[in-house]
């Protein structure tokens, strides 16, 4: 009996371990400048409610987003999507680099691909929900969480593997963002 609670308390141990390290290593992120760039969407307000359509319950299609005001400096446009409630911590939905910073509109319902033609070659990377290369949208185990959409304004095109993650793209980004906005939304019951 002694050997089966040491083992159900180590086991509790190693998942409370677990979940402040992926707490840890996600709140922080690597790289959040300041916030110099005003991102909208037609879809939902600044802390609304993110439509159905545009989760995991819908049709999941990543929402139009505006970006107000890009930098004439700016080569390139990179996006993260995260849910910030989930039980595993910070939650990477979305990412997508490489996208021209002539499209200060981003059209909702980008296709699920790799590569987006029709944002100039834009590159889809690997998200943490299911590894797909393509949004995944908002879809809580149970209650309302908060997501999040962080735009970055780059001074250059990324060199980084289409296989590359959140993690990846932030290192990648570092020391070439010259603008930084972000839109945040809720989803959930």
């Amino acid at each position: 009996m002694r050997k089966f609670i040491i083992g159900v308390c180590v086991f509790i141990l190693v998942i409370i371990a677990f979940f402040t390290y992926k707490r840890i290593t996600n709140i922080g992120d690597y790289v959040n400048p300041p916030v110099n760039l005003k991102i909208s969407s037609e879809a939902f307000k600044e802390g609304g409610y993110i439509p159905v359509r545009f989760s995991g319950r819908g049709e999941d299609i990543s929402p139009q987003l505006t970006i107000d005001k890009i930098d004439p400096k700016a080569k390139t446009i990179a996006i993260i999507m995260d849910d910030l409630d989930h039980p595993l911590g910070v939650y990477n939905h979305w990412v997508i680099w490489n996208i021209p910073a002539k499209y200060n509109v981003i059209p909702e319902g980008i296709p699920k691909k790799e590569v987006t033609p029709s944002l100039g070659n834009a590159i889809q990377g690997k998200s943490d929900y299911g590894g797909k290369h393509y949004y995944r949208g908002p879809k809580p185990p149970f209650g309302s969480h908060e997501y999040i959409f962080k735009v970055y304004v780059l001074d250059t095109a990324l060199d980084i593997n289409k296989d590359s993650g959140k993690v990846e793209l932030q290192k990648a980004m570092d020391g070439h963002i010259i603008q930084y906005g972000t839109l945040k939304g809720k989803f959930g019951n």
